[in-house]
């Protein structure tokens, strides 16, 4: 009663194809790629932003980077 055997997989994946039908499975599996190759772009592009940003602040030999912190009075 533990896991599923492959049968049991085997059993699933044709009552999903029968419900859906091929054409239905391979445009989701289409989608399901492309919005994946979407979101690596997406990493790719974010990292190339922050490497350009270090190059910025690495040329800028003027700038400091402080952190504000919150001082508050107790009394």
């Amino acid at each position: 009663m533990g896991s599923l055997s492959v049968w049991h997989w085997l059993i699933v994946l044709v009552i999903v194809v029968l419900v859906f039908g091929t054409g239905k499975l391979k445009n989701m599996g289409k989608d399901l790629g492309g919005a994946i190759k979407g979101f690596k772009e997406g990493m790719k592009e974010g990292d190339d932003d922050k490497s350009d940003a270090k190059k910025e602040i690495a040329q800028d030999k003027n700038t400091v980077d402080v952190e504000a912190k919150d001082k508050t009075n107790a009394s």
